[in-house]
């Protein structure tokens, strides 16, 4: 297993994903198809958006395939944090394909997102996820993340906050 990066070979795959998603709000965002013409447009929009366009913060953006070329997760890093993010999103967003849930993925996502992290200069990454979400809870810290205060958004949802330290080994 892999992380690569969104590319128009990974359009099929990634289409099958957001259907099997469902209709609600797509985990992390980024990865949201809706209101594109075509994969090239999401792609050049990914690309903005990664690039810290407009009201994005630089960002990158990987699937985890395995190794039949079927996406099995999505992550989103952040490289730095503003006050949304450092109070409700954290430096990194994942979701797994449902189906492939409950298999471990998650926790490897997070781990390969987290030697990511150290790559591009971040020491202290914090990672988020709701109050009802035990299982993400679980993977956060099963990678090391200590829990800090919760914040509750605009729309009533508690926000459980993680630090994970990253280390040099």
């Amino acid at each position: 297993m892999e992380f690569v990066r969104p590319s128009i070979e990974w359009e099929r795959e990634h289409r099958e994903y957001v259907e099997e998603w469902g209709p609600a709000r797509m985990v992390p965002s980024s990865f949201d198809l809706a209101g594109f013409e075509s994969y090239e447009m999401y792609l050049e929009a990914l690309t903005k958006r990664e690039n810290g366009h407009g009201k994005w913060l630089p960002c990158t953006n990987y699937f985890l395939v395995n190794e039949n070329h079927r996406i099995l997760g999505m992550v989103d890093i952040s490289h730095e944090l503003n006050d949304f993010l450092f109070r409700f999103g954290g430096h990194i967003g994942y979701s797994v394909r449902p189906p492939e849930r409950r298999k471990g993925y998650a926790t490897l996502i997070l781990k390969l997102a987290l030697a990511k992290c150290k790559d591009i200069g971040i020491n202290e990454c914090l990672v988020t996820c709701d109050e009802d979400n035990i299982g993400s809870a679980k993977v956060i810290l099963n990678n090391g993340g200590i829990e800090d205060q919760s914040e509750t958004d605009i729309d009533g949802i508690v926000k459980r906050r993680f630090w994970i330290k990253i280390t040099n080994s």
